[in-house]
């Protein structure tokens, strides 16, 4: 009976050890997948805020030359009608008077049914809405990298995480932090 109660005993301790070992093995495989998954979230947060720049690097040219594009054409459309307009004041007679006033109707004419909302005015203020919308997303991009990367420095650096973080070769990350003169205002020429 002493053998054989030995022999339960050493099963006893042996599926203990067996099952330490398990559970060692699962809270390291827990913390290392942990950690990968704050180390990815971190490259995904970054990939967002790339996203946003080349959204921004696509999108601002493109609508800054749309907008001059069309300040210019009115520009021109408005120096035109104001030359025509200009030459009334050298009309002699009644009827070169009535020849400029019939050419500067037939040129308004053909502006008004042409263009007949000048816009400008509207494309800048769209212009400025965007820039705004541009630098809000690129703005809330770089808050959730912060944020991920705060989330997996803590991680790293806090017990038991620290142990396995440095076990894996896991250190912490650096935030997004403005580059020097982030605080000049960015100028842009039309």
């Amino acid at each position: 009976m002493t053998e054989a109660r030995g022999r339960f005993s050493g099963k006893i301790v042996l599926f203990v050890i067996i099952g330490i070992i398990i559970l060692i093995a699962a809270i390291v495989i827990s913390f290392h997948n942990r950690l990968v998954r704050a180390d990815e979230g971190i490259n995904e947060q970054w990939a967002q805020v790339q996203t946003q720049y080349q959204r921004r690097a696509d999108l601002i040219p493109n609508l800054v030359e749309t907008v001059r594009g069309f300040a210019s054409h009115e520009e021109s459309l408005l120096k035109e009608i104001t030359a025509m307009r200009g030459q009334y004041g050298q009309a002699g007679t009644p009827a070169d008077y009535e020849k400029v006033d019939a050419d500067f109707t037939r040129a308004i004419n053909v502006v008004v049914e042409a263009y007949p909302e000048l816009r400008s005015n509207e494309n800048f203020l769209a212009l400025q809405a965007e820039l705004a919308g541009t630098e809000n997303r690129i703005a809330v991009a770089r808050r959730d990298f912060n944020t991920a990367v705060a989330s997996y420095n803590r991680l790293v650096r806090t017990f038991p995480g620290n142990i396995f973080a440095a076990m894996f070769g896991f250190e912490t990350r650096e935030m997004f932090s403005a580059a020097p003169n982030a605080d000049t205002v960015p100028t842009i020429q039309f």
